[in-house]
């Protein structure tokens, strides 16, 4: 294993068989519904800390050559994993895997390029799209529900392929390569409102939705449809089952309205989701910002069972409201973690865990939410000590 280390990698001399081995036991008992020993640990980062990471990129591989280019892609979603997996200290798999898996990753811009959104390369941050359709939002629906496997996703399709001819054909670090799709990739969604502010612009969701509903509701209409036969084609072509047990997805926008707007207006749209898309099964949310005021709603009309969120929340609170039962991930603001010291990460941490979040055993820590580019990994590792001597359970 240490082979694919080298003398800058944060993770040296470290004993990876006995962190896997205790992670393996860790996650087996909490995905069984059964509260573990402590409280599990992790970061969500992707390409974009890694990219905007210049020690790990020393190449300043940007977003436009990454995405315009498979092969591109391919190497540098490699060079990402290898990194991460020794440099980033928390409770997943950490040294070489047995496989490297890839993915066509066109971050959270896919959705509303696939409707006819243009795509805009900004300097220094992920590529992202502007309301093109924000004159007239019925032009959305002029050509009818687009392709599932056309416009972006016609190039989500063929990177796809083309990773599948080279992972046949190489191997990694001695390991070998698989493409697939994951869930919340491009076989995922934002959720309906997110994509209906991105295509329109979030002023005119919030007015239409107070002046002209009926209007709003055809928009989400059209947008709710066409999402469930892309995700249909997608998870049918990725051998994901439709329905599936434990569906998530997101919808970060809704923390712009009251739950009585919530309710009316986008409810129905996220119940005709997870009805197409979801068993009966307990399903999961991801959600930015604030949204727990929604939370209640969510669980008892959605049979939601697990939250991951973002910032502020108040732990405590949700916990009292949600019960012991209910998962929720969350932790310190990402920019808390990149400005503050090791000694205030420890004290955030306790005060979080100390809360009374960690009742019922049902919470993950991690930051809150998506970890930052240029967050120090002496603060990541703050994070990860603290969490391992507060969160455990007695």
């Amino acid at each position: 294993m240490q082979a694919a280390s080298t003398d800058s990698d944060r993770l040296t001399n470290f004993d990876f068989a006995r962190h896997n081995a205790e992670v393996r036991e860790l996650w087996t008992a909490f995905n069984a519904w059964r509260p573990a020993r402590r409280i599990p640990i992790i970061f969500g980062a992707n390409t974009r800390y890694y990219m905007f990471n210049r020690a790990a990129n020393p190449d300043a591989l940007d977003f436009r050559r990454y995405s315009e280019n498979p092969d591109v892609m391919f190497d540098a979603q490699l060079q990402f994993q290898r990194w991460s997996r020794f440099n980033l200290l928390q409770d997943a798999e950490l040294g070489l895997p047995d496989k490297w898996t890839l993915v066509p990753d066109f971050q959270n811009y896919f959705e509303a390029a696939w409707f006819g959104c243009r795509v805009h390369y900004f300097p220094d941050q992920v590529p992202d799209t502007m309301p093109d359709f924000a004159d007239a939002p019925e032009r959305v629906m002029e050509k009818g529900i687009p392709d599932p496997f056309g416009g972006l996703m016609a190039r989500a399709l063929a990177y796809w392929k083309h990773f599948q001819v080279r992972a046949q054909n190489e191997t990694f670090l001695g390991r070998p390569i698989q493409a697939v799709f994951h869930p919340w990739g491009v076989c995922g969604t934002d959720g309906p409102m997110t994509v209906a502010c991105n295509l329109f612009s979030a002023e005119f969701i919030c007015e239409t939705m107070a002046d002209d509903p009926e209007r709003l509701h055809r928009l989400l209409d059209f947008i709710t449809e066409a999402t469930i036969r892309r995700m249909t084609a997608w998870r049918k072509l990725a051998g994901i089952p439709v329905p599936q047990g434990g569906f998530g997805f997101a919808d970060d926008s809704i923390a712009l309205i009251s739950t009585a707007m919530y309710r009316e207006h986008v409810l129905p749209y996220h119940r005709r989701l997870c009805d197409a898309m979801g068993t009966p099964m307990p399903r999961n949310i991801h959600l930015c910002g604030d949204s727990t005021r929604h939370f209640r709603t969510l669980r008892d009309e959605l049979n939601i069972r697990a939250f991951d969120t973002g910032f502020p929340v108040d732990f405590a609170a949700i916990r009292r409201e949600l019960g012991p039962d209910v998962r929720i991930q969350g932790g310190p603001h990402v920019h808390f973690l990149v400005q503050s010291t090791p000694a205030e990460i420890r004290e955030e941490v306790r005060r979080i865990l100390q809360s009374g979040v960690m009742d019922g055993g049902f919470f993950v820590l991690r930051e809150g939410n998506n970890l930052a580019p240029g967050t120090p990994l002496e603060n990541t590792e703050a994070l990860y000590h603290a969490g391992r001597e507060f969160g455990r359970r007695l």
